[in-house]
C-alpha cells in the first residue's frame, strides 16, 4: 500500500441551499458575503467570495437546467471558512478545460469566468459529464497579514459530506460526522465515520441527526458498534433513526463497518462496487445484536455511505473520471445522479487517505 495521507477531517455545515430561480444570483451573493464577514474573512476576502459565488450562480441560471448551489462552513481547530458547491443537471461541458480558460466567462456576468473563480478560491474542483450535469466546488479561508491563507490549501481532502432537505423544508434529517481516532502517523490512526438518516423528515428528523452528531462526538468508544451503542442511547426520546459507522483503518488496510437500517455503505475499487452489510432496525428504538463487518481496503479504493434519499442505482463506471476528483466534488454527482427530492438526502465519501 502506497503513503497514507493524514486523516484529520474538516468540520463542515451545509447553511443554505438556494435552487433554481431567477433570485438565485442575488440571493447566493447576499448570503455568502454575510457569511463571509460573520466568520471573520474580512472585507475584502468576502468580496472575492461574493465575486466567486455570483459568477458560479449565473452560470447555473443561464446556461444549466435544475441548477442549485449549497453555501457551506468549514472548519479547522483554529479558523473557519467558506465553501459552496454548485450542482445541475446539464447539458454539461464537453471541454472542461476551456470552458476554465481565461476569456471565457459567463454572459451577463460580472466577466470574471470561471477561472479567475479556480483563482480566487483556495481549493477548487469542478467535473463535467456533457448530456448529464456539472459538479463545481471552491473553498475560501481568510488571509494573514502576509497575504497567504490562514490555511495551506489542501493538497488532498479525504472526506466530505453532503445533505440535503426534502423540497419544501429548510432543515434536514440526515446528518454526518467524522473523527480522527489515534495519534497522527501512528501505526493505528484511523478514521471514524458515522451518517445517521433520522426518520421522516422536517424539524423533529433534524432533531434526531443532530443527536446523534452530539453523540458521535461525545463517545470515547470509537469501535463501529462502540458508536453505535452511544448514539442509540441518544435518540431514546427523539423518531430514532437508521444509523451506519465505519471505521477506516489504511495501516490494517481495512475498513469496519456496522449499520442499523437504510443506511448503505459501499467499497467502491476499479470497476467494481461492493455492499457492506446492514441490519433492520430502528436506532433509538429497536436494535438487535449489532455486527460488524470487516473487509479489505484496497489502495486507490473509495468509500461510500448514502441514506435512503438517493437510490442505489447509481452506477460509476458511467461517469468517467468520477472517482479521481475531490470527495465533495463525488458526493456531488452521486447526489445529482441518484438523489431524490421526497425525501431527506444524505452521502459522504473518503478516498485518498490510502
Amino acid at each position: 500500500m502506497g503513503t497514507v495521507n493524514t486523516l484529520t477531517p474538516l468540520d463542515s455545515e451545509d447553511v443554505a441551499w438556494f435552487r433554481d430561480d431567477p433570485s438565485l444570483p442575488v440571493a447566493a451573493r447576499g448570503a455568502a458575503a454575510t457569511l463571509a464577514r460573520r466568520l471573520g474573512l474580512g472585507s475584502h476576502r468576502s468580496a472575492e467570495v461574493a465575486l466567486a459565488v455570483t459568477e458560479a450562480a449565473t452560470n447555473l441560471r443561464r446556461h444549466a437546467e435544475d441548477g442549485a448551489l449549497l453555501l457551506r462552513t468549514v472548519r479547522t481547530e483554529d479558523t473557519a471558512g467558506v465553501e459552496f458547491l454548485t450542482i445541475d443537471s446539464g447539458p454539461g461541458m464537453a471541454d472542461v478545460a476551456a470552458a476554465m480558460a481565461d476569456g471565457t466567462s459567463t454572459g451577463g456576468t460580472l466577466g470574471i469566468g470561471l477561472g479567475a473563480v479556480a483563482r480566487l478560491a483556495d481549493d477548487f474542483d469542478v467535473h463535467s459529464i456533457p448530456g448529464r450535469g456539472t459538479v463545481m466546488s471552491a473553498r475560501f479561508w481568510g488571509r494573514g497579514r502576509d497575504g497567504r491563507p490562514v490555511v495551506p490549501p489542501a493538497d488532498e481532502t479525504v472526506l466530505a459530506g453532503v445533505t440535503r432537505p426534502i423540497s419544501g423544508e429548510s432543515v434536514c434529517g440526515d446528518a454526518w460526522a467524522a473523527r480522527a481516532d489515534g495519534d497522527r502517523g501512528a501505526s493505528d490512526h484511523a478514521l471514524v465515520v458515522m451518517l445517521c438518516d433520522g426518520l421522516g423528515h422536517g424539524p423533529l428528523a433534524a432533531r434526531a441527526g443532530e443527536a446523534a452528531v452530539r453523540a458521535f462526538h461525545e463517545t470515547r468508544d470509537l469501535s463501529p458498534e462502540g458508536v453505535l451503542n452511544s448514539v442509540h442511547l441518544a435518540l431514546r426520546g427523539t423518531r430514532g433513526g437508521a444509523v451506519s459507522v465505519m471505521r477506516i483503518e489504511p495501516h490494517a488496510h481495512r475498513v469496519l463497518f456496522c449499520g442499523i437500517g437504510n443506511v448503505s455503505g459501499y467499497l467502491v475499487h476499479d470497476g467494481s462496487r461492493r455492499a457492506l452489510l446492514s441490519a433492520p432496525g430502528i436506532v433509538g428504538s429497536h436494535m438487535r445484536r449489532l455486527r460488524t463487518f470487516q473487509e479489505p481496503l484496497p489502495e486507490h479504493s473509495a468509500l461510500v455511505m448514502h441514506s435512503d434519499g438517493l437510490t442505489d442505482r447509481w452506477d460509476h463506471t458511467t461517469m468517467p473520471g468520477l472517482f479521481s476528483r475531490s470527495p465533495l466534488v463525488v458526493s456531488g454527482h452521486l447526489l445529482r445522479e441518484a438523489g431524490i427530492r421526497r425525501d431527506d438526502a444524505g452521502v459522504v465519501v473518503v478516498k485518498g487517505a490510502w
